[in-house]
C-alpha cells in the first residue's frame, strides 16, 4: 500500500512538494542509487568508516554502481571479501520494479514501473536506425491538466526522487544489456581486453515522460548530472532533451544548471485556444514564455529550441495558426526547429488528429518561413506508448476490476 496521499494541486498553481533525496524502505537498508559519490561517502562515514576508508570505498562503489551497473555488492570484486556484507547489511542496490513490459509492433518498449512504496510510473524507449531515446518520467501523475495528454488526466502523487529518475536509465541498460563486460580485478598479466564497452542501443534520454520536470527541479537536475558524469553513465548532455510545458521561473536555472537541450510544449499560438489546452498558459502566457526561451543559456543555431505542436484538428491546425506560429519565432530572434506530432488518440479523448493534408499544409508553410518542421512518425501506439498517451496500466486494470466486481455485485 502507498504510504503519500494524491496531492490535491490545480494546474496553473506551483507545488512545492516536500523533497526526498531516498524513499524510505521498510527493512531501514538505505538505497545508493541516485547519490553522488560525495553522499555516499557521508553515509559511509556515518555507518562507521573512518574519513580514509569512505573516501576509497565511495569512489570504488559509485564506480561499481553507475559505469557498470552492478546490482549486487558480492559483484563489486575489488572490494574486500568483509567489506561486501558489511555493505549489504547497511545499503541496497536499487531499481525501479518491472510491474509489466510490453513490446509495440514498431520495435518501441514501454515498462510499467513502481517504486518501493508502492506507487507506479511509465517509461518508454524508442530505438531508431541511428539512435535509442529513452522517454524518462520525472513524476508520478501530473498537476498540468493539459486536455490533449492522457497523463494530465492523471492526479499528481509525487515527485520522483533522483534515485528513481536515474533508475529508469539504468533499469533500460539492464533491458538492453548494455553494461561494460569484462572484471575489473585483473592481475597485471591478464589481458585488459577482456574490458569492453559494447555499442550503445541508448544513445538519448528525453525527459518527455510522465510529469512536468520543472516542478522537480532539484530531483531532476541531480539524477542528470549522475547521467552525465564521466565517471558515471557518462552520456553527453547535448545527447539529453528536457521538455517543459513553460514553467517559466525554472527555465533559466535549467539551462544554467542543468545545460540540457530545452523542448517547449507550446501548442497553440493565441490565448484562448493555449489556456484551454495547456492550463499553465494561464500563469505564464505565451510572449513570457518565449521570452524566456531567447533568454535560455546555450540556446543557438547549432541547439535549436524544440517547440512540440501537438495537431489537434480544427483547434491549432489552420494556415493562419501556422503564420501566425512562423511571426511569433521570428519576433523573438528564436533559433527554433517545431516538432509537429499529430495527435495520439486515447480513450475519452476530446480531440481528433488533424488530416494528414492538414499536417503537411501546416508544415510547409512553417518550412517556407525558414523553420524546420518535421513531421513526428507516431510510435509505439499500439501499447499506448506514443506522445501523450502515457497513464499507468495499473490505475486503468485497477478500475477495470472495479467493474466487474460491480458488475458482479449486481449480477
Amino acid at each position: 500500500m502507498a504510504d503519500t496521499e494524491l496531492m490535491p494541486i490545480p494546474g496553473q498553481i506551483d507545488p512545492v512538494p516536500a523533497p526526498r533525496d531516498i524513499t524510505p524502505r521498510e527493512d531501514g537498508r538505505l538505497d545508493l542509487i541516485g547519490l553522488p559519490k560525495s553522499r555516499i561517502r557521508e553515509l559511509f562515514a556515518e555507518a562507521g568508516l573512518d574519513e580514509k576508508q569512505a573516501k576509497l570505498r565511495s569512489k570504488q562503489v559509485y564506480h561499481w554502481l553507475y559505469h557498470r551497473g552492478v546490482t549486487d555488492f558480492t559483484e563489486m570484486t575489488d572490494l574486500g571479501k568483509t567489506m561486501r556484507p558489511w555493505l549489504t547489511q547497511r545499503f541496497v542496490i536499487g531499481r525501479p520494479e518491472v510491474v509489466e513490459a510490453q513490446h509495440s509492433a514498431d520495435g518501441t518498449r514501454k515498462w510499467l514501473l513502481r517504486t518501493s512504496d508502492g506507487h507506479d510510473f511509465e517509461m518508454v524507449f524508442i530505438p531508431d536506425a541511428n539512435r535509442g531515446t529513452l522517454c524518462v518520467s520525472s513524476q508520478v501523475g501530473c498537476t498540468l491538466n493539459c486536455t490533449f495528454c492522457h497523463t494530465g488526466t492523471m492526479r499528481l502523487v509525487r515527485n520522483l526522487t533522483p534515485g528513481e529518475i536515474v533508475g529508469q536509465v539504468m533499469l533500460a541498460r539492464d533491458a538492453l544489456g548494455e553494461w561494460p563486460k569484462g572484471r575489473m580485478d585483473m592481475a597485471e598479466d591478464e589481458d585488459e581486453t577482456a574490458y569492453t564497452s559494447d555499442g550503445r542501443l541508448l544513445t538519448n534520454i528525453v525527459m518527455m515522460g510522465m510529469g512536468e520536470p520543472l516542478y522537480n527541479f532539484d530531483n531532476v537536475r541531480d539524477a542528470l548530472n549522475l547521467v552525465m558524469d564521466g565517471e558515471g553513465l557518462a552520456l553527453s548532455k547535448r545527447r539529453i532533451t528536457l521538455s517543459t510545458s513553460g514553467v517559466v521561473p525554472m527555465m533559466e536555472r535549467c539551462g544554467a544548471e542543468i545545460g540540457v537541450n530545452l523542448a517547449v510544449s507550446l501548442h497553440a499560438v493565441t490565448k484562448p485556444v493555449r489556456d484551454e489546452i495547456v492550463p499553465i498558459n494561464r500563469k505564464y502566457g505565451i510572449e513570457e514564455l518565449l521570452k524566456a526561451c531567447a533568454d535560455y543559456p546555450g540556446a543557438s543555431n547549432a541547439r535549436r529550441i524544440t517547440f512540440e505542436y501537438v495537431m489537434l484538428d480544427g483547434k491549432n491546425d489552420s494556415d493562419e495558426d501556422a503564420h501566425e506560429l512562423v511571426r511569433l519565432l521570428k519576433a523573438h530572434n528564436l533559433p527554433a526547429k517545431v516538432n509537429l506530432i499529430p495527435f495520439n488518440p486515447w480513450p475519452g479523448a476530446q480531440y481528433e488528429c488533424s488530416s494528414p493534408e492538414r499536417i503537411r499544409s501546416f508544415s510547409n508553410i512553417v518550412f517556407e518561413g525558414g523553420i524546420s518542421a518535421p513531421i513526428r512518425t507516431p510510435r509505439g501506439r499500439d501499447i499506448d506508448a506514443a506522445c501523450g498517451q502515457l497513464r499507468t496500466a495499473a490505475e486503468k486494470k485497477s478500475r477495470a476490476e472495479r467493474d466487474r466486481e460491480e458488475a458482479a455485485a449486481n449480477s
